[in-house]
């Protein structure tokens, strides 16, 4: 951990005020791992302490209102993630509420929440939890970079969090956090929906893109471990047999207990309708434990779909890619793209297929309503196919390439009896000895849909058979149904 010397200028006593400021990347804080330690050696603080910190001309400290009494302490360690926040808290003099314990380090705080009550009238950018929401933010960022010479005074205009005001604190606060790009992006765009010299459109496009950028929390590029006993028995949760996919799949994403960054190629799940595919995705994204997006690319004929639409038009608006982000909250994502074979088709010369290009290269992804370079290192692509042929060499060479059979009529049967039906079973209220299924009933089953492939068929018909045996339960006051395979012939057939 990187343990630095900040300094603050005191122009009360011309003395410069010393505290360490240490990096840190964990997500929430303790009494162990605090998020600031102030001074107690002349006294011990109550648990739950009241206050303001003190403004940088003040010095860095911490202003404890006891009754009707002030007493402060200096400052001795801060999280570099949170110096902004505090210092914001200071010159905006809003009044908290910390909690901590005392320890020989000093009083070490792990929670700071807003009391209500603030001096001057001060009030946080948004009444409905806006230090909340930094303090999330802030647990959820890494360690910010050096300090960028950007400054803008900005006055307010709103208590949303959409609002100018709350953009430009947001920025204050943890503007150092996010990539060095998307900060002075966010600042220009920011200055553009504060001016007066725009039209209406211009300034509501430009708060609409810095709200929808400043709502992703944009990660680095480092993975945890994957527990491959873990990772497998998701893997068997989701799909039955088929165990060198499955094994193939762990080999692949398993890259990241060595390497600690996603595999250099996504997944791309080649095999006929109804065998999984899409199920082996999420299961991945659950792996992973990354939120996941899904693009159909059957349904998207127009590259601008995917990349959204310039500002110049009134109308415009990001495209999905951009919207997945946005809706994820986070720049670690698994992009499922589902029916890749349909990916070249589209309007003119162009086709979705181009764009899918760029989003995999890795390089960076620009929306063209949002105008800014995007990273995507954190972007884990897992497209299904049913057509292998029909894929563009360029987007094959993208992916480690991984073929599912169909199941055999054993996998079938084993799939209908002991996962289908059971589960339909359970979710209508049926007990297993309501609805029985013999051996040649559920041959015959298995043979209705012999010329089909994958298993939603067959998913399909335990659905069919439960909703007819509870029929005859509930309206023909059956006890038992017991089916053969005549009945079930009369059923499906």
């Amino acid at each position: 951990m990187a343990v630095f010397e900040f300094n603050s200028k005191n122009d009360n006593n011309n003395e410069v005020v010393n505290f360490e400021v240490f990096d840190s990347d964990r997500r929430s804080a303790d009494s162990d791992n605090p998020i600031l330690i102030i001074d107690n050696s002349s006294k011990e603080w109550a648990h739950h302490s009241s206050g303001m910190f003190m403004s940088p001309l003040k010095g860095s400290g911490f202003e404890f209102r006891i009754d009707e009494t002030i007493e402060e302490a200096d400052i001795v360690k801060i999280d570099s993630r949170f110096v902004n926040l505090i210092k914001w808290l200071g010159e905006n003099h809003i009044t908290v509420l910390l909690s901590g314990r005392n320890n020989e380090l000093g009083y070490c705080v792990y929670k700071i929440r807003e009391t209500g009550v603030n001096v001057r009238g001060a009030k946080l950018s948004a009444q409905d939890g806006f230090l909340q929401f930094m303090m999330e933010r802030l647990f959820a960022s890494d360690p910010p970079g050096p300090e960028i010479d950007v400054e803008e005074d900005i006055e307010g205009d709103g208590m949303k969090l959409t609002s100018v005001q709350s953009i430009s604190d947001f920025l204050t606060c943890a503007g150092r956090t996010l990539p060095d790009n998307i900060n002075q992006w966010a600042r220009r765009n920011l200055a553009v929906a504060k001016s007066s010299e725009v039209t209406p459109e211009e300034r509501r496009h430009a708060l609409r893109a810095i709200s929808m950028m400043l709502g992703v929390r944009w990660k680095n590029d480092y993975f945890e471990s994957i527990d491959p006993v873990e990772a497998r028995r998701i893997l068997d949760e989701e799909l039955y047999g088929m165990e060198s996919v499955k094994q193939r799949i762990i080999e692949t994403i398993i890259q990241i207990n060595r390497t600690h960054t996603l595999p250099a190629y996504g997944l791309l799940l080649i095999g006929p309708a109804g065998t999984g595919k899409s199920q082996i995705a999420y299961a991945v994204a659950r792996i992973l434990k990354m939120p996941w997006a899904t693009l159909e690319m059957s349904s998207i004929n127009d590259p601008e779909q995917l990349t959204g639409s310039s500002r110049i038009y009134s109308n415009a608006k990001p495209g999905l890619i951009m919207e997945s982000f946005a809706t994820a909250e986070s720049s670690n994502l698994v992009f499922i793209i589902n029916e890749l074979d349909k990916a070249a088709s589209g309007k003119g010369n162009a086709n979705p297929a181009d764009v899918l290009l760029t989003l995999l290269d890795n390089l960076g992804f620009t929306d063209n309503y949002i105008e800014c370079n995007i990273p995507t290192t954190g972007v884990y692509p897992i497209a299904t196919a049913n057509d292998k042929s029909q894929i563009s060499a360029p987007l094959m060479s993208r992916f480690a390439v991984i073929e599912l059979p169909d199941y055999t009529i054993e996998e079938k049967k084993v799939i209908f009896s002991d996962y289908a039906m059971p589960k339909v079973l359970k979710r209508i209220g049926l007990k297993p000895n309501e609805c029985i299924i013999g051996d040649e009933a559920l041959d015959e089953i298995i043979s209705v849909y012999s010329n089909t492939s994958g298993i939603r068929d067959i998913e399909q018909a335990a659905e069919h058979i439960a909703a007819n045996a509870l029929y005859r339960i509930e309206a023909e006051g059956e006890t038992t149904v017991e089916y053969t395979a005549d009945m079930i012939r009369e059923l499906l057939g």
